[in-house]
């Protein structure tokens, strides 16, 4: 423990806890205000033939899903930096500060620097993401009790950012266009890094160093690793522009969905090939396998909310309620207000169950299960609807349904990949679980290029069936994998 622990300690003001919770509280807050808020317009501003870049449907909704693809990529990087290089404060920083930079690039009316913002974003975000919510965690010694606690309230801010920002960005680009709405999530990113670097004494140094600094002796592997890395991305683009015939969009998303593909099976084979992974742990390896899978395709769904269900809500549906006038963003805004309804009634179900509770595979097939469900439903709002509008309340069902498989199986995930980890690389075990939502969208910006002049209709009930026949099939493998879970 540093010395400064016990300032910590004696800190209560914020709920009861140390002032560093309050000032990861407002930064996590802010910048997924400015995540959401962007993410929320990006297709919108992508497709629009007036006053956007013009890109055909299919094309914006694949750029749409590779960049939420990378910025889990990212992540990776950003855990890196952070474990060798910067230390978690630093990368938290640097993170917020490219993040800040990209949405200033999209706030300007130049459709040159459009794509540099999108990149600067992702990149920022990468580096940030994982790192903030490793922080809370340090503000705690070991078997302090406040420590859920503390991961509750830090989500409450995840969800109020997330809630909040559909609805200004919406109403900014509405009534000023996209520019006023992304200089909009700009400003929430700033807002987050103020608070953040004057909150700096409440976190006590923690974050400061790096856990596991690069020493001398590591940087001729280090050099050689990131040589053989660019040379891959050299590789990887080259032969997506060949393919294509040239650059553009197109090839970078088809390039970073390879590399979404490849980067999971690397991680798996270097496992079950390691030396250092006993026979038991590869057999805990090989049961994380179907859920990995499973996950990947959870969010090949879950993260359509800025894809093909934003186009839904902007071309299909009837954008007005009990005389309520809404916008295609608003849609956006009712999976985080179900989390913050739905997440503490699951708190309390999965306490009172304990140990006679679903398994780890069961509760993964579950909230697999849900997903297909939602897209079974887009797939019969657009059959019931034919050639006119859909009304509104298909959406908001579609999104709760959603959520409810979310928490299922999302805060499960976490734990199974602590669980199943082998442990000379639990770190990387849990950089593994970041490439499923990495995959998922890689394979959504395929299939909306591959499926493009096919019905709603086909197109969500044929993902509804893949996923449910899917989770079906991991229902009767639970078993074996509870068994493996309990090694």
């Amino acid at each position: 423990m540093s010395q400064t622990q016990p300032d910590a300690e004696r800190e209560k003001t914020f709920f009861g806890h140390p002032r560093g919770l309050m000032t990861l509280f407002t930064t996590e807050l802010w910048e997924r205000f400015s995540y959401y808020g962007m993410r929320a317009i990006l297709l919108l501003y992508l497709t629009d033939q007036a006053h956007g870049l013009g890109l055909g449907q299919s094309l914006g909704e694949a750029v749409v899903s590779i960049y939420g693809a990378s910025v889990y990529l990212l992540s990776v990087l950003g855990g890196w930096f952070a474990d060798r290089v910067f230390g978690a404060r630093r990368t938290v920083l640097y993170g917020g500060a490219v993040i800040v930079s990209g949405h200033i690039l999209l706030a300007v009316p130049v459709e040159g620097l459009a794509y540099a913002g999108i990149a600067l974003v992702a990149l920022g975000t990468g580096l940030l993401k994982p790192n903030v919510s490793t922080m809370v965690g340090t503000l705690y010694a070991d078997g302090d009790e406040r420590r859920d606690s503390a991961f509750s309230i830090f989500y409450m801010g995840i969800n109020i950012g997330s809630f909040s920002a559909p609805f200004v960005v919406g109403f900014l680009r509405r009534e000023f266009g996209f520019h006023v709405a992304f200089a909009a999530a700009a400003v929430g990113m700033t807002l987050a890094l103020v608070a953040y670097v004057l909150g700096r004494r409440t976190l006590h140094g923690r974050g400061d160093a790096p856990p596991n600094p690069l020493t001398a002796e590591d940087r001729p592997t280090m050099l050689k690793i990131s040589g053989a890395v660019l040379a891959l991305l050299v590789v990887v683009f080259g032969v997506s522009a060949w393919i294509s015939g040239g650059v553009g969009p197109k090839p970078v998303v088809d390039a970073i969905s390879y590399l979404c593909f490849l980067a999971p099976i690397a991680y798996f084979t270097m496992l079950l090939r390691s030396p250092l992974v006993t026979p038991t742990e590869k057999q805990q390896v090989r049961a994380y396998i179907p859920l990995f899978v499973a996950a990947m395709l959870f969010f090949m769904l879950f993260e359509q909310a800025a894809t093909t269900l934003t186009t839904f809500a902007a071309d299909r549906t009837s954008l007005e309620l009990v005389g309520i006038s809404l916008s295609p963003e608003f849609f956006q805004s009712v999976n985080p207000f179900s989390i913050i309804v739905l997440a503490p009634v699951f708190a309390v179900v999965w306490i009172k169950l304990g140990d006679r509770g679903p398994g780890i595979g069961q509760k993964f097939a579950t909230g697999l299960l849900l997903a297909g469900i939602s897209f079974a439903i887009m797939a019969v709002a657009s059959a019931v609807t034919g050639d006119g509008l859909a009304s509104p309340l298909w959406l908001v069902l579609v999104y709760v349904v959603q959520t409810l498989g979310e928490l299922f199986l999302s805060p499960v995930g976490l734990a199974a990949t602590t669980v199943l980890a082998p442990k000379a690389f639990l770190s990387q075990m849990m950089a593994l679980w970041f490439l499923a939502p990495a995959a998922g969208q890689a394979i959504t910006a395929q299939l909306v290029q591959a499926t493009e002049g096919a019905s709603d209709t086909a197109y969500f009930g044929g993902l509804a069936v893949v996923t449910i026949v899917f989770a079906l099939a991991l229902y009767f493998l639970s078993p074996w994998i509870r068994r493996h879970a309990r090694r």
